[in-house]
């Protein structure tokens, strides 16, 4: 891979400093008390007034920026075309399923993929791992402030998060024609 290709190290590092992040939430107070300064008059007054349509408002809102991310900054005719050609790959699997040594090779091929999207569809980690990461903990002390609470009576906060974040993430990428 060229310097054309890009590299991994960026988003590399933004994974990196998630995780040290989330790692020292409460070792470094300096952290916390600036999150919970931004996002308690925000985020957490949606979430006083009405904890489940607040809680989806603020899903929402995540989920159409990491959308519109997702969408400027990947090249979104690059990834069609990969998929195009994955796609092609699997009809041409079909047609050979009989011939294992012709799969082995065209199951090679399909592995030659893998790279190239992950390059491409990470690449808005770097705008949203930091700020997810500091998301989830502020989602994490602010429930367990109010005893962490049960969504439509049964659903804890983080479950409620993943099935919203994918149902708005489907449509939102229907209507942003994401790939």
């Amino acid at each position: 891979m060229g310097k054309k290709d890009g590299s991994f190290m960026p988003i590399i590092f933004v994974m990196i400093a998630s995780v040290v992040i989330a790692a020292c939430w409460d070792q470094i107070p300096f952290i916390k008390n600036a999150v919970h300064a931004v996002l308690n008059p925000s985020a957490g007054v949606l979430l006083k007034w009405n904890i489940e349509i607040g809680m989806i408002i603020i899903i929402f809102i995540i989920t159409l920026i990491t959308t519109l991310l997702q969408k400027y900054a990947t090249d979104q005719g690059a990834l069609k075309e990969l998929k195009e050609q994955q796609k092609m790959l699997q009809e041409e699997m079909k047609k050979f399923r009989d011939d294992p040594g012709k799969t082995a090779e065209l199951s090679k091929k399909q592995f030659e993929f893998i790279p190239k999207t992950f390059k491409l569809t990470s690449r808005s980690i770097l705008f949203t791992g930091i700020p997810f990461i500091l998301f989830f903990r502020w989602f994490n002390d602010f429930f367990v402030l109010l005893g962490n609470p049960k969504f439509f009576g049964f659903l804890n906060w983080f479950w409620f998060y993943l099935i919203f974040a994918m149902l708005f993430s489907s449509i939102l990428r229907k209507m942003f024609k994401v790939v």
